[in-house]
């Protein structure tokens, strides 16, 4: 039952281990697309900073599934040890009991050649020294087990101490797993309630531009460019604000929700001569205008709300239909649970 459940345990380290890359590789995703000078060199600053952030807690978890492995080896290798030992000792036992029995026997025999030497002067001196010689040698081999068997309990004891302190340890790490576990669980379901609060608020727009998804731990909140802008327009539209308002009230109440705001064209180019110079900065003002309506009025941190443009470059439909360009001109509010608690637990480790 132990094995199996070291085996379950490390089935979950690997889950969790699994959902964490992804949830970095998604995020470092979001961070590699390009944006307005200054802009995407801050990008590139925390891009990097995720990265390595991410090698630490690739290999604090492979240093981890490596210390385990090493424990089960080595507290199966002690159990078999002691084992061996055991049978080894009562072998010994034996071995003793028995020299202790031959012991008593040449004591016996040495008794009765004294007495046979005090009545015959003569003709037994030979024997009795051999005897007597067999009996001390009898006794130092015994002296010899018995020291041996000593040192053996005691290495047994000291084995028995390691053995307990490598299972206590164990039993922590296990405990630090299960609790890792238990936080990406509450995550999940956290991310499934804030699903349910952002669709039931959005409930009246859903069909008509607007749809609420959840994927990879994430919720995607995909508005459509009739629903918020004119065409080559930055401004939203009245409908698109109610909409807005309406999500700002749910992710207000939610604060541990980190708040990604994402333009998106088509791949048609802008207009010459307006106001933007491609479908970079279009993108980026889009999504820049969305963050102003979020904010306005709430009391959402704006720590919790990052801007990007995408331009014409993450399609959902590489067409080059009317309609594939009309799905492609979107805006996308990716809401994402805050992992800090997670990573914390991690360094600890």
């Amino acid at each position: 039952m132990k094995t199996r459940s070291l085996i379950n345990l490390k089935i979950r380290g690997i889950k969790i281990k699994n959902m964490r890359n992804l949830f970095l590789i998604i995020f470092a995703g979001l961070l590699f697309s390009c944006a307005p000078p200054r802009q995407f060199r801050a990008l590139q600053k925390e891009n990097a900073s995720c990265q390595e952030e991410r090698e630490l807690l690739k290999k604090n978890n492979e240093k981890l599934t490596v210390e385990n492995n090493e424990l089960e080896a080595k507290i199966a290798g002690l159990e078999k040890k002691i084992q061996e030992w055991g049978k080894d000792s009562l072998k010994r036992f034996e071995e003793l009991n028995a020299l202790k029995r031959r012991y008593e026997d040449l004591g016996n025999r040495y008794e009765n050649l004294k007495e046979a030497q005090e009545s015959i002067l003569e003709g037994s001196a030979s024997e009795a020294r051999e005897l007597l010689g067999q009996l001390q040698s009898t006794q130092e081999d015994l002296q010899n087990r018995e020291d041996k068997l000593n040192e053996l309990s005691r290495e047994i004891d000291q084995d028995k101490r390691e053995l307990e302190h490598l299972r206590s340890e164990l039993e922590s790490r296990n405990a630090r797993l299960v609790e890792l576990e238990n936080i990406l669980q509450r995550k999940e379901e956290a991310v499934n309630e804030l699903k349910n609060k952002v669709s039931a608020a959005l409930m009246g727009f859903e069909g008509e531009g607007l749809t609420v998804t959840q994927k990879n731990g994430k919720v995607y909140v995909s508005l459509e460019e009739k629903l918020l802008f004119g065409s080559g327009s930055t401004e939203v539209d009245a409908k698109g604000v109610s909409a807005l308002k309406k999500l700002a009230g749910v992710l207000e109440n939610n604060r541990d929700i980190n708040i990604m705001i994402e333009g998106h064209t088509d791949d048609v180019p802008v207009i010459p001569g307006s106001r933007f110079k491609d479908n970079w900065g279009l993108s980026v003002q889009r999504a820049t205008a969305i963050v102003r309506i979020l904010l306005d009025g709430t009391t959402i941190n704006p720590r919790r709300l990052t801007a990007a443009g995408r331009s014409e470059f993450m399609p959902v439909d590489t067409g080059k239909t009317a309609e594939a360009r009309q799905k492609n001109r979107r805006t996308e509010i990716i809401l994402t649970p805050n992992l800090d608690e997670l990573f914390r637990i991690l360094e600890t480790n």
